[in-house]
């Protein structure tokens, strides 16, 4: 297997594979258009189009199926332009955050909040509604304020926040078009201390309390007993610290998966350093994993949050079985049309499971089983179960995204089995 600087990965037979190599994408070619021109001419002349970012998805989101083919933007023009007077950053698509970061911190600014990976795209990550922590964050796509891309009919688009479909393109799944570069908002730079505590129980839990402890908050468990392993605690300097009685501080550096040396993730013990190096669990210049692992993810709405942890609890000695870590954040509710955080402030717990698909499936179904009356909404590049039938009838304005897609893409170029499927967006014709 050797890593690719912007797809993931290709197995033993040369076959490109997403980033864990559990997915093998089944495209009939695959393409790194190098100018806009190339590329608007590869959509124009394809049955079926998708778009592989840095191939952190889990599920076949990406994969065109075997009549369509595969792009990658990486190889486009790595465009970041930093307007200090708006406060704002035009990057290309094709990016990741890790990079982005930098360009944004050299200049005294900075994004928002950024993912527990700095390695992601930036228009993937969007794409699918991937969200960092914080009761007062919204999703990564929060921070748009303008798309750039290339439509079925090879035409350049702009989209921006004054057009009334706008929130319909931002967490668009790749069924609108290609993404070529992204206009998002920047506050003036900061610096963020990080604290790790141990054994936070699960009983008598105040949840709204420790998601409030910090800028970004994030809990982890194996689930093995109830309770909390870690509590890590992001707390922008420039802001009030606020007290954490509930759990101990850990005196040395942690890794959020039991057993992994923490050297790879970002530094922990109250040691103040730059927005871009604490709000990433992550250190950028290190791969987090090897890859041996497949994720879900599902988004409640925020009040249930102690409820659905309990329910979860419930199962436990079922989910341990087959679980790395399990990790709980809070994200803002935003305005995107298909953003699993639409419209409501939201809790999300995240699995990171072993790899072995026929054992962790089994235990997905029943995860959702436990939730379902919290009426949870998946993370699009993640593994579910939940049917499509019943995924449709939690997004109030799906009628309206598909609608927009018929009007958009109307031969159903970027609507691969996956979206059509799921959303019952049209195909071809």
């Amino acid at each position: 297997m050797t890593e690719t600087a912007e797809t993931g990965a290709r197995d033993g037979a040369g076959a490109l594979t997403n980033w864990a190599r559990t997915v093998t994408y089944t495209a009939r070619e695959f393409h790194r258009p190098r100018t806009p021109e190339e590329l608007a001419a590869l959509v124009r002349d394809s049955m079926r189009v998708r778009v592989l970012g840095s191939g952190h998805s889990f599920n076949r989101i990406a994969d065109p199926g075997p009549d369509g083919i595969l792009i990658s933007t990486a190889a486009l023009p790595r465009t970041i332009d930093v307007d200090t007077a708006a406060r704002t950053v035009r990057v290309a698509g094709g990016v990741r955050y890790a990079e982005l970061a930098r360009a944004v911190h050299a200049h005294g600014l900075a994004l928002p909040n950024m993912a527990s990976l700095p390695h992601i795209s930036v228009a993937g990550s969007v794409a699918t509604g991937t969200h960092g922590s914080g009761v007062a964050n919204g999703s990564l796509a929060s921070a748009v304020r303008e798309l750039e891309l290339i439509t079925a009919a090879g035409d350049a688009g702009t989209i921006g926040r004054d057009d009334p479909r706008f929130d319909g393109f931002v967490t668009s799944l790749g069924a609108l078009g290609v993404v070529t570069a992204l206009t998002l908002d920047l506050e003036p730079a900061y610096e963020v201390e990080q604290r790790v505590y141990t054994e936070l129980p699960l009983e008598g839990l105040d949840f709204d309390a420790v998601a409030a402890a910090g800028y970004s908050v994030s809990l982890f468990t194996d689930w093995r007993t109830p309770g909390f392993r870690q509590v890590w605690v992001k707390r922008r300097t420039d802001r009030p610290a606020v007290d954490f009685p509930w759990a101990a501080p850990a005196a040395v550096p942690l890794h959020p998966v039991p057993g992994m040396p923490a050297g790879n993730c970002t530094e922990q013990l109250g040691v103040p350093g730059p927005w871009h190096e604490r709000l990433p669990h992550f250190r950028a210049e290190f791969t987090p994993s090897s890859g041996e692992e497949i994720q879900s993810e599902y988004l409640l709405p925020r009040p249930a949050a102690l409820d659905a942890l309990h329910a979860v609890d419930g199962i436990r000695e079922t989910v341990a079985g087959v679980l790395q870590t399990c990790e709980v954040r809070t994200v803002a509710a935003d305005a995107q049309w298909l953003s699993p955080a639409h419209g409501r402030d939201s809790v999300a717990l995240h699995f990171t499971w072993v790899r072995d698909e026929a054992a962790v499936l089994p235990v997905v179904r029943r995860l959702e089983e436990a939730l379902e009356p919290f009426d949870p909404r998946p993370h699009w590049g993640k593994v579910f179960a939940v049917p499509s039938a019943v995924l449709r009838g939690r997004y109030a304005r799906l009628a309206d995204f598909a609608s927009l897609v018929r009007r958009t893409d109307p031969s159903g170029t970027f609507a691969n089995t996956f979206v059509r499927e799921l959303l019952g967006l049209p195909g071809h014709g």
